[in-house]
């Protein structure tokens, strides 16, 4: 293939960037297979918690007085609030104006909700989920599974995921954040636990995460922490992590996904809107890796202060993949300086991106900000390159963006 010229690259690279389908690693989403617990919609879009956050800075109502109201009118105070009575300016309500764009909804003089809202509503719910992966460019999504939530675990026990598209991380936040308060839902589940971590209880931990991890063919396991996570130390939480969850990932040889730094529930009026994040000590990811090297960690940090340790870090130990721009760090400036700097220190050897979509459509939007994001940074290394009289090509091109958006989690997880 030809080498590309300096003045083509940004098509090039442009072009590939759009075409090349996404593994999106973490999600909170579900397949239409699973009821309720699969959202979409307006409804959902305008009540996710983004938004919320962002409506009550505009309004002196009670917290309680507007989630007592139903979804479909929460949705219209948050529409008339922060898209009628201002511009959307803000990455969440941009991001929505791009979903209505890419899905091609018409948007009136007026900017009726109710009129969005019937476009959707008129195309079965198979037929859209194929629609919005399309417009988002997405093959395939990993989702967030927790048996410990009863609704769950009955869809998974009544139906099962029937989509491929949709695949399984076992979740552990009840298990090692909130123990106490779930081991009496284990054994209802009938593993012969104890409040206590006995050597009996240690085991039956250890047998529900085998089959809980089995049944849900589940990629890898997966915990969202605060910012004061300390291993070693003498806690329920790291005997249960190491004493259960690194043997029981070694011996499935999945790897444990850490996602570091939320502070739940700072202004608990929010519900949901109300968690916040914190700088987080890097030594845990340290001595995790350093002390299990059989063990794979995925890992992203909430803080924007703990970026660039984590990048370092992530250079001296080959069993740690970075991934992503997590939650509060998905705003297009922050965005670019962390994957600029993960570029810088270590090459395509991460997972730029993914959308922690709650809601079917947040794909769209998550997905085309950021492919534009990776395009012109991209483009700006490939042009350093041929001005210094190294060849680029295409294909190398295309197999770069490959292995950033998809190859570098599946050859990670040992999946393909």
């Amino acid at each position: 293939m030809a080498i590309i010229n300096e003045a083509d690259v940004a098509a090039v690279v442009a072009k590939v960037v759009e075409e090349v389908q996404v593994t999106d690693i973490h999600t909170h989403l579900y397949p239409p297979g699973f009821g309720d617990m699969c959202l979409y919609g307006l409804d959902d879009l305008l009540t996710y918690h983004y938004l919320i956050a962002e409506f009550f800075r505009h309004t002196s109502m009670d917290y309680h007085a507007f989630f007592q109201l139903p979804k479909e009118r929460q949705a219209e105070l948050v529409y008339q609030t922060l898209f009628i009575e201002r511009s959307p300016l803000s990455e969440a309500q941009q991001g929505i104006v791009t979903i209505l764009k890419e899905l091609g909804l018409t948007v009136d003089a007026g900017k009726e909700l109710p009129a969005l809202k019937e476009q959707i509503k008129a195309i079965p719910l198979t037929e859209y989920v194929d629609k919005v992966f399309a417009a988002a460019g997405v093959k395939e999504v990993v989702m967030t599974n927790d048996p410990l939530d009863g609704t769950e675990r009955r869809w998974w026990e009544k139906v099962g995921n029937k989509d491929p598209r949709f695949k399984a991380a076992l979740r552990l936040d009840p298990l090692l954040n909130d123990y106490e308060m779930y081991f009496g839902e284990l054994n209802k589940m009938g593993y012969r636990v104890g409040r206590y971590l006995d050597n009996v209880t240690l085991g039956e931990i250890r047998r529900y995460l085998k089959e809980w991890a089995k049944k849900l063919a589940a990629v890898y396991m997966a915990v969202s922490l605060p910012p004061d996570f300390k291993v070693p130390e003498d806690s329920t939480r790291a005997r249960i992590l190491e004493g259960c969850v690194i043997p029981v990932c070694r011996e499935l040889k999945i790897p444990l996904a850490l996602m570091i730094g939320v502070k739940r529930r700072v202004n608990p009026h929010l519900d949901l809107a109300g968690d916040s994040l914190g700088k987080a000590d890097i030594r845990s990811i340290e001595y995790l890796c350093r002390v299990y090297p059989e063990n794979k960690f995925l890992v992203t940090m909430l803080s924007r202060e703990n970026q660039h340790e984590l990048a370092v870090t992530a250079r001296k130990f080959r069993n740690l993949m970075v991934f992503g721009c997590w939650w509060f760090l998905n705003n297009p400036e922050i965005v670019r300086e962390i994957t600029a700097m993960r570029l810088d220190l270590l090459g395509l050897s991460f997972i730029p991106q993914h959308s922690d979509a709650r809601v079917l459509e947040q794909l769209i939007y998550k997905w085309k900000h950021f492919r534009r994001i990776i395009a012109g940074h991209l483009t700006t290394r490939y042009r350093e390159l041929l001005t210094k009289g190294w060849p680029v090509t295409e294909k190398d091109i295309e197999k770069d963006i490959k292995e950033l958006l998809g190859n570098n989690f599946w050859n990670f997880v040992g999946g393909r």
